[in-house]
């Protein structure tokens, strides 16, 4: 007869295991421990199998008859229902194996091969690891929209609009790979288009006023803090790289025979190398700080080791201390600095380009401009040192 939940709950433990029998052959065992477990027996392939569906009351009588249906139908249809069964616990096991962490993390080593620069792939750990945690533990195939939406307005209602718009295409891409590495079925990034608010763009700031600039670069020849920032910002002013790359110049990486700054191609942004014709002024900076570094490789060490970079807020830092803030001034306004200045001077508008290491989009015109530039910009680049001599002689209106 079909047991009654009465009897399940009212069924005492012996001093021996013993089974009562519900029908189909389900059935519960009673182990003299007390507990109550559940039990299907049945046949496949002419052979008796056991199905464990677990225990009494935690799956009552009415669950375990639907357990004993369904793996009646899986019977019919010619499936073993162990076999399902430890297919379903893998591939839940697989799933909590491949959470959003450590796809992202995977993800982030792909760069490795496309050659990235480290602060490129600190970038990546900062958005995809740090930013995106509350999502790392979470299984990448089950993420939603709805939560991922959720992280993004909390960023976006910090204030974090620009980080809010780059850490949903940074998912994005995490969810790309995840489906091509057969992890996720679906980006679902995609139904959150239009739903972040965009960032206001404000361009990096910068002097373009010669007489200001003058007020600025004889700020810079009285600064009092550590030499190498001193030296860092007039060599970024002189050569119009990128901070990055200025904090980053390896001394290897100077030729003074041929006053030459050869920056290699995994310290560019275009993953190009760049080479900067270096003007008399910015040979003076470097043999001023050159003796300072000759414990390291770099060229404006820290100041805690000669081997370590000086901070990425380093040089906006001195700006700051030296009364430029930063909706008047930054590092890498500097470049802006320059573009502005000399094209309304009538230089020529490619050579300018070319001298910023900015990246042609026809590759024919960028190998053209490559290959004729540099007389051109060597020229240009003393020129425009030689502005910056003349500017510091301004008197401020």
């Amino acid at each position: 007869m079909p047991l009654t939940h009465f009897q399940l709950t009212n069924a005492k433990p012996a001093a021996k295991p013993y089974k009562l029998s519900d029908g189909g052959g389900l059935h519960i065992i009673v182990k003299p421990s007390g507990s109550k477990l559940w039990r299907l027996k049945y046949r496949f392939l002419g052979k008796e199998r056991l199905l464990s569906f677990g225990e009494f009351p935690l799956f009552s009588l009415a669950e375990a008859r639907t357990k004993r249906d369904e793996a009646k139908k899986l019977l019919a249809s010619g499936v073993d229902p162990n076999v399902k069964k430890k297919l379903d616990q893998l591939a839940a096991e697989t799933a909590a194996r491949n959470t959003f962490g450590l796809v992202a993390e995977e993800f982030i080593n792909t760069y490795d091969a496309r050659g990235a620069a480290e602060t490129t792939k600190s970038k990546q750990r900062w958005l995809l690891l740090d930013i995106a945690a509350p999502l790392a533990h979470r299984p990448i195939a089950e993420i939603t929209p709805a939560e991922i939406l959720d992280l993004l307005k909390r960023i976006e209602r910090s204030g974090r609009r620009e980080t809010a718009r780059r850490l949903r295409s940074r998912l994005s891409a995490v969810f790309r790979y995840a489906i091509v590495t057969l992890r996720a079925s679906a980006d679902p990034t995609v139904a959150l288009t239009g739903a972040i608010t965009p960032p206001k763009v404000t361009h990096r700031a910068a002097i373009t006023d010669e007489r200001q600039l003058g007020g600025l670069l004889r700020a810079i020849d009285e600064f009092e803090g550590w030499p190498t920032v001193k030296s860092a910002l007039l060599f970024t002013a002189l050569t119009c790289a990128r901070p990055g790359e200025v904090r980053g110049a390896r001394r290897s990486e100077i030729d003074f025979a041929k006053a030459l700054w050869r920056i290699p191609a995994e310290r560019t942004k275009m993953r190009r190398p760049h080479d900067v014709p270096l003007s008399r002024q910015a040979i003076d900076v470097l043999r001023d700080i050159w003796t300072f570094s000759h414990h390291g490789e770099l060229v404006f060490p820290s100041i805690i080791s000669s081997k370590k970079l000086l901070s990425e807020n380093a040089l906006n830092g001195a700006l700051r201390r030296l009364g430029f803030g930063p909706d008047e001034m930054t590092a890498h306004g500097f470049r802006a600095t320059a573009s502005t200045i000399l094209n309304e001077r009538g230089a020529r508008p490619d050579v300018i380009e070319a001298m910023l290491g900015h990246q042609n989009e026809n590759a024919v015109r960028r190998a053209y401009n490559r290959a004729s530039y540099w007389p051109e910009r060597v020229e240009l680049m003393q020129r425009w040192a030689d502005m910056l001599d003349e500017f510091r002689a301004l008197p401020m209106a």
